[in-house]
């Protein structure tokens, strides 16, 4: 099977044009040397850094390093090149202006990367590379639902129907890993196995000392059995027998190593009884479902958390697709303490949209009561039309400004 378009590319290389340097952060295995390496077709292969040899002279010399290199040029993995950063920083302002000289990798956005943002401002485009999303998995077009939901409204709804309807568990239990494409379903717990091992004992040991990794481990086991839900850091340490700061640090070390998303609570007015609590999801559902040994569809079609699972995919196809745009919107979402919740909040151009997850093949006016609580606990607020993505084969309404739309077009 061939190379899947990818369609941030066209933002990567809008900011490419516009700025002297690019950096593209996502965990490992997600695709980003692949992709960097196709977008500089001429400059040959990028440049791998790496924990432990120093690549050409990066670290002992790295302003020589640099005028060595023929620009554009792509460098990989740069979270193990700290001392590149202020020599990278010299030779843009010495340049000019001039843009397009380097594009940049890493697997964490800790340290190096937070470095890169902060001491490269307005030098450096910075964009979150996940992996494959369903509609670039199946070479689908990359204008789904989510577009004419917030530049149409409902109005274009109808027109959205699907006649190749996914097996949805399958979906969700292969996950969007680009590099198990041609992994036939009995090697997936093998690459995934093989993936945590790699995870622990190579990113994270990099990264942070932590002495006991096999309790790392089973953190982040844990995470993987709470994607979906609310976080309590409390109750994360009571699991594991450690303290609250460390589950916090951990689960902050599996959300810069981009295994791990958190959606903040939305609320415009704290006096009222909404939560304020983030909402975390494991990024890739593959690598979810096998933590959980999970290991066939049809055991995840039975097991408690296909739910969560479900809703694990589509926020994170949700991510991935608007990541791909210039102007994004942010994402939140929201309960309140009497029991509404809507899983999603988008805030666009000062319109609120938001979208309800149900797997289900035929929502009800029942699953559209949240989105109506939402809307009369902000009675002031711009409201678009809500959606509940869910199996349906096509978008139709349910109640007044809300529709059922197939997951799979967003």
């Amino acid at each position: 099977m061939g190379m899947k378009a990818r369609f941030i590319q066209s933002r990567i290389l809008q900011l490419f044009e516009h700025f002297p340097l690019v950096a593209v952060t996502g965990a490992r295995q997600v695709g980003k040397s692949t992709l960097l390496n196709q977008l500089l077709p001429g400059a040959g292969p990028g440049i791998v850094f790496d924990p432990l040899q120093d690549v050409q002279g990066a670290r002992s010399d790295p302003d020589l390093f640099l005028q060595n290199i023929r620009t554009p040029a792509f460098l990989d993995e740069v979270q193990y090149v700290p001392e590149l950063l202020p020599s990278l920083k010299r030779y843009a302002d010495a340049r000019q202006g001039q843009k397009s000289l380097f594009l940049l990798s890493g697997s964490q956005n800790l340290s190096v990367m937070k470095n890169l943002a902060d001491s490269m401002a307005g030098r450096v485009g910075i964009v979150d590379l996940y992996g494959l999303s369903f509609r670039e998995a199946q070479s689908m077009p990359s204008e789904g639902i989510l577009e004419s939901w917030l530049q149409e409204g409902q109005t274009a709804f109808s027109k959205w129907s699907s006649t190749q309807i996914p097996a949805t568990h399958h979906v969700v239990w292969r996950g969007g890993m680009p590099g198990i494409l041609d992994f036939p379903d009995s090697m997936l717990a093998d690459y995934f196995s093989a993936y945590l091992r790699t995870y622990v004992e190579r990113d994270i040991r990099s990264i942070m000392d932590i002495q006991d990794l096999s309790r790392f481990s089973r953190f982040v086991r844990l995470l993987a059995a709470l994607s979906g839900q609310e976080v309590n850091p409390n109750q994360l340490g009571r699991e594991l027998d450690v303290d609250r700061t460390t589950a916090l640090r951990w689960m902050d070390l599996c959300q810069s190593t981009y295994q791990w998303k958190l959606i903040p609570a939305f609320s415009r007015n704290p006096i009222k009884r909404i939560s304020s609590k983030q909402k975390g999801y494991f990024t890739d559902t593959g690598f979810l479902c096998a933590l959980q040994g999970i290991f066939s569809p049809e055991v995840l079609a039975g097991h408690p958390l296909q739910g969560h699972a479900f809703e694990s995919l589509v926020v994170m196809e949700v991510i991935k697709r608007t990541e791909c745009w210039m102007q994004r919107p942010q994402i939140y979402h929201y309960r309140r303490y009497g029991g509404a919740e809507v899983d999603l909040v988008l805030d666009y151009n000062g319109t609120l949209y938001p979208l309800e997850i149900k797997l289900t093949t035929h929502p009800t006016k029942q699953d559209a009561q949240s989105i109506r609580s939402l809307r009369e606990t902000f009675p002031s607020e711009r409201f678009g039309p809500g959606l509940i993505a869910c199996c349906t084969p096509q978008a139709y309404p349910i109640t007044e400004g809300v529709w059922a739309v197939p997951w799979w077009l967003l």
